[in-house]
């Protein structure tokens, strides 16, 4: 899940040198931290959210197989 989430944001951001994605897990869950340069954040969020939506959604239909849930925190 994690390259999928870094794939995703450096295409869309201007400084894809600055974007980190950590991954830790829980018990029940995954959770996925994407970190970008204050600059990008609204490229990752986008209008309303949407495209922050998109990457959640693409997380989801990615980690179908495994049990856990997965939760994608932008900052």
């Amino acid at each position: 899940m994690k390259e999928l989430v870094e794939v995703i944001a450096k295409a869309l951001v201007d400084n894809p040198e600055e974007v980190v994605v950590t991954e830790s897990e829980k018990e029940d869950e995954i959770v996925i931290e994407l970190k970008v340069a204050p600059t990008d954040v609204g490229k990752v969020i986008g209008k309303q959210g949407r495209i922050a939506k998109a990457i959640r959604s693409v997380v989801k239909a990615a980690s179908s197989k495994t049990e856990k849930k997965v939760v994608v925190e932008i900052q």
